[in-house]
């Protein structure tokens, strides 16, 4: 298997890949009670309920697991949605790590060719973005992925 791996700026929304990755909470809390900020509140704003709906049925998620839904309104194929932080809502690199392969698994299994990363656990989980940027690329390049993956560091592009 070949992995081609990407680090690029921009919009996570506007990657041209199969699947893009939403860090969330374990579905600990329901989301209809969260006001989500970030990538899960953008997702929110362009995708519509459906995709968080779905999520909610698919209950209680263990830290670093995946789980697949619909697109709703974007044009991907599915959102993969990781649980990235613990209970005390930190970010680690164990649950970074995880999130990767576990992501990267679900994309497998639904023969996506392209996924497309925010940075996990660098916001709401309080870790640095240049060390969770090293932390994903390892775990990105030492995953059985075909096809490829993008790392995006969030950055507005000026339009014209």
């Amino acid at each position: 298997m070949a992995t081609s791996f990407l680090i690029v700026e921009g919009d996570l929304l506007q990657q041209p890949v199969d699947a893009i990755v939403n860090a969330w909470n374990r579905n600990m809390i329901p989301w209809w009670l969260l006001l989500p900020k970030g990538v899960s509140g953008a997702i929110k704003r362009r995708a519509g309920l459906a995709p968080f709906r779905e999520l909610a049925r698919a209950g209680w998620l263990p830290l670093g697991g995946a789980v697949l839904t619909s697109a709703g309104r974007l044009p991907f194929r599915g959102i993969i949605h990781v649980a990235g932080l613990n209970l005390l809502w930190v970010g680690s690199e164990r649950a970074v790590k995880l999130c990767v392969h576990s992501a990267l698994a679900v994309a497998t299994k639904h023969h996506y060719r392209s996924v497309a990363f925010p940075l996990i656990g660098a916001g709401t989980g309080g870790l640095r973005a240049d060390r969770v940027e090293r932390i994903m690329a390892e775990a990105i390049e030492s995953a059985d992925f075909d096809g490829e993956v993008r790392l995006v560091r969030y950055r507005v592009m000026a339009t014209d």
